[in-house]
């Protein structure tokens, strides 16, 4: 990367403002139409400074169905920084340590990513869809994947007939709870790749603060809590929503991670998150 280029593109407040604006998304990105209305920018005056930043190495974009998504390039960044503190301070780089404050953790946005990979499954209680995800992940990930779930507010347990229904299938449920999404905030959990939300849209689900690292999407399922009917319906519904989350599964597991980077893996993901996907 040119640090005269890189500089020379900031040094318009219009972009200075995409930027923050971009950043503010981390890298997941935004599409180039709610980008504009933001900002305020007409479509032609915003891709005039989107294809400056670009062309220094400073945003990069995917295409997601018919649209853009616009997200920064932190490495592009960070070299801009290390351009400005590789002398830092006479001889004391010491000085500017609190400038890495200033970005994400240090992470690889253009080369693919490779397995085995942490996946965080989130629902606001943690006693269904998450877990039944954690549970099938772990049998069809063949030791690439390692899955793990929890919630915003945690139920004091798994659903029974979930359990139950996982044990018949011949999952082993001995080691599946209920936890808070807490839990994977602290400096000692394990660092998360993915993390896939799986409430409704209208559940007002987020996902938790874990930093810039891990890829994110909305995988939105039905609750079991509000399955209603006989016992034998509600064991219908049940075994229809397993096979609705294994088959959205065995779709990421065959996502070409090799020649994926980020911002086309997280397209790939919001595409296998839409509800046709899995309706049958």
């Amino acid at each position: 990367m040119d640090a005269a280029a890189g500089f020379a593109a900031l040094s318009q407040e219009t972009r200075l403002h995409l930027m923050r604006t971009l950043a503010s998304r981390g890298p997941s990105g935004m599409p180039a139409g709610e980008l504009a209305t933001t900002l305020g920018l007409a479509p032609s005056t915003l891709s005039f400074h989107l294809a400056a930043l670009d062309q220094a190495g400073l945003v990069q974009s995917t295409r997601q169905g018919r649209y853009i998504i616009y997200a920064v390039r932190f490495a592009g960044l960070r070299k801009l920084f290390s351009f400005l503190t590789e002398t830092c301070c006479g001889g004391r780089p010491e000085l500017c340590r609190d400038l890495a404050r200033l970005l994400p953790d240090e992470f690889d946005e253009v080369s693919p990513m490779t397995p085995a990979f942490n996946v965080l499954f989130i629902c606001t209680r943690n006693s269904a869809r998450s877990i039944m995800a954690e549970a099938i992940l772990e049998r069809i990930g063949r030791g690439q994947f390692h899955a793990y779930s929890a919630g915003s507010s945690p139920a004091d347990a798994p659903m029974p007939e979930v359990l139950e229904r996982l044990s018949t299938i011949g999952h082993d449920v001995s080691n599946l709870r209920s936890k808070s999404w807490n839990e994977f905030m602290k400096a000692d959990a394990p660092r998360m790749d993915f993390v896939l939300t799986l409430c409704d849209a209208g559940d007002g689900e987020v996902c938790p603060d874990l930093g810039e690292r891990p890829v994110t999407a909305v995988w939105p399922f039905p609750d079991p809590a509000r399955f209603r009917g006989s016992d034998i319906e509600r064991t219908t519904l049940l075994n229809e929503l397993y096979g609705m989350i294994r088959r959205r599964l065995e779709g990421f597991t065959n996502l070409p991670f090799a020649t994926l980077d980020r911002m086309a893996l997280k397209a790939r993901l919001d595409e296998l998150g839409k509800p046709t996907t899995y309706a049958r």
